[in-house]
């Protein structure tokens, strides 16, 4: 018998601000200044993981820009 994993397909900002150790005020920031993209579920704020993996890669594009620099 093979069991099936379901991988979540979304993340609340609490979860996306635990995810990047920040406090859920800089997390909800974030997705309200758009740094962060999510879609309006409702009265909640969701992003997708890729959404998430974004947001770091170009953290990290700039960092790498500034000590190339």
């Amino acid at each position: 018998m093979t069991s099936t994993v379901i991988e979540r397909k979304w993340h609340t900002t609490a979860e996306v601000a635990q995810m990047l150790g920040y406090g859920l005020s800089k997390t909800k920031t974030l997705v309200l200044t758009g740094e962060i993209r999510s879609i309006k579920d409702g009265r909640n704020r969701r992003i997708l993981p890729r959404w998430v993996d974004e947001y770091v890669e170009r953290l990290a594009r700039e960092a790498e820009m500034e000590w190339s620099a």
